[in-house]
């Protein structure tokens, strides 16, 4: 009785062994990708935009789906035009660069051109959920594009927010921005 189950279990083992995921790992390419950032003022008047840097992501995709990803965002690199305003949001009014150096999107789950996961900005984690296209390109590298609207509120960023302060006039900036994503991942090779 044990012997065909000792069998049974090496087969079983073997089996698994031999099984090789349709899913691909791809590493991201920071310099070839972009991410960029819209703020509004509550008013309308004024929506400023600039950049910040990916610093690196992993993702796993078959050809139709994302069964794994994880992207880090650098967030001293926050850019703008004017550099007083991206020191600002660099600043402890905003995001804390020097203590949370970097914001971390972890994927949960992938459906339907939809991206849920968990958002980590100033050590506070949310989810998110936002559309996300992929469109497969030559050389084995994959792009990723999407526009991901997030609430700074939930994050500890409250600076202006007409939910937090009143009577701030034109100076009352939107909890709402936006963050325009396009990245780029090229196939990892196998190692051994």
């Amino acid at each position: 009785m044990k012997m065909p189950l000792l069998f049974l279990s090496l087969l079983v083992l073997l089996a698994l062994t031999a099984f090789r995921s349709p899913f691909i790992s791809y590493h991201a390419l920071p310099s070839e990708s972009r991410l960029t950032w819209t703020g509004y003022a509550e008013t309308g008047a004024y929506a400023p935009t600039g950049t910040v840097q990916l610093r690196r992501g992993t993702l796993e995709y078959d050809g139709r789906a994302v069964r794994q990803a994880r992207f880090e965002v650098d967030m001293r690199t926050i850019q703008h035009e004017q550099a007083t305003l991206a020191e600002h949001l660099r600043g402890a009014d905003f995001f804390a660069t020097d203590r949370y150096p970097t914001a971390v999107f972890v994927l949960r789950e992938f459906r339907a051109g939809t991206a849920l996961g968990q958002l980590t900005v100033r050590g506070v984690t949310r989810p998110v959920t936002f559309p996300v296209t992929l469109t497969p390109l030559p050389a084995g590298r994959l792009r990723l594009t999407g526009v991901a609207t997030l609430d700074r509120t939930k994050f500890g960023v409250n600076y202006n927010s007409s939910s937090f302060f009143q009577n701030l006039g034109s100076y009352a900036i939107r909890n709402d921005f936006k963050l325009t994503i396009d990245v780029v991942a090229a196939r990892q090779t196998p190692v051994g």
